[in-house]
């Protein structure tokens, strides 16, 4: 059976303390302590399952609604007693060269953080292994989670770019390749492509509000102190947002191209084709002619008639031939 409570610790001066079992019991020693907090992780739980924590920490319902359902954009959502907020983690699968988003809900209050997870795309393990060894950091409190959650997922972003930046180079070399395939397997690989670009971007673009909410502006159970902290993973995020555009832009670019290089050869095509239909009618029209079995038609009586239509017709299909190669035709 898979554990709703990932992981659960009372924070004291930067320092790890397991503490009171029960969560009001454990909240109620870091809000007397006052230099302590509770950090709670949870995966996937289910309502029964998350109405204790709801309870203890007294979350708001639409808050919970949201935490429980998923499927959110990126958002801040401030509240009484708590700041909520919505972030998507994105996975990059070498196998499969796909994205695949997670959900990752942080409710921020008075001496707590309560983490839920959706999915896989979430280094919420790592986040809270490199914060344990920063106790100075963690000094600052749920602030320095929130923090640190928001930096690991936004430097996510960017890698997945770079990944993403090198498979569109590896697609660009295909589709400008001079014996590139025909087909519409290159056109299906880029409109492919492009709808991956797009689920990254529902992940960064609807994130760049709430990072400038954190990084200029007063919100509540957010130290200001760590406003310049924040506006740097704001510059991160601007970053990966570039590099998104600039990855839809050189895929509708490539896009374009791949249907003009079709279009080209299809023109391309249509004009041999033409040019060989043009030679064999010449023959064929020769043919017709003599073959109408007409009476008066002098040269049928001539010993010469039947070599002199060969060399005829041998003579315009050459100079036909000739004439379209010289234009490029065939």
């Amino acid at each position: 059976m898979r554990p709703v409570i990932v992981d659960r610790a009372l924070y004291r001066d930067g320092r790890r303390s397991e503490g009171p079992e029960d969560f009001s019991d454990a909240l109620d020693e870091a809000r007397a302590a006052g230099d302590s907090f509770l950090w709670v992780g949870m995966h996937e739980p289910t309502e029964e399952e998350f109405d204790h924590v709801r309870a203890e920490f007294g979350l708001h319902a639409l808050a919970v609604e949201d935490a429980l359902t998923a499927h959110q954009r990126p958002k801040l959502e401030v509240y009484d007693d708590s700041l909520f907020v919505v972030l998507e983690p994105v996975l990059y699968e070498d196998e499969t060269d796909t994205v695949t988003t997670g959900e990752l809900m942080l409710f921020i209050g008075d001496s707590f953080v309560v983490t839920v997870r959706h999915g896989e795309g979430a280094p919420l393990a790592a986040v809270r292994r490199r914060l344990e060894q920063d106790p100075e950091l963690l000094r600052h409190g749920p602030t320095a989670v929130l923090y640190a959650v928001s930096d690991a997922v936004v430097d996510h972003y960017i890698e997945v770019a770079a990944e993403l930046q090198s498979d569109l180079e590896e697609l660009e070399a295909e589709v400008f390749a001079p014996n590139a395939p025909d087909g519409k397997n290159t056109a299906a690989r880029i409109y492919g492509f492009k709808r991956q670009v797009l689920e990254f971007r529902r992940a960064t673009s609807p994130l760049l509000q709430p990072m400038d909410r954190l990084a200029f502006g007063n919100v509540p159970f957010v130290h200001q102190d760590a406003q310049p902290f924040f506006r740097d993973v704001a510059d991160h995020l601007t970053k990966a947002n570039e590099y998104v555009e600039g990855l839809d832009r050189l895929l509708s670019d490539a896009l374009a191209a791949h249907l003009a290089q079709m279009g080209v050869r299809q023109n391309d095509d249509m004009r041999k084709i033409s040019a060989w239909a043009a030679m064999a009618a010449v023959p064929t029209m020769v043919a017709g002619i003599y073959g109408m079995n007409f009476d008066h038609m002098p040269e049928l009586r001539q010993p010469w008639g039947y070599p002199a239509l060969v060399v005829l017709m041998v003579a315009l299909c050459l100079g036909l031939h000739r004439l379209f190669k010289r234009r490029g035709w065939l």
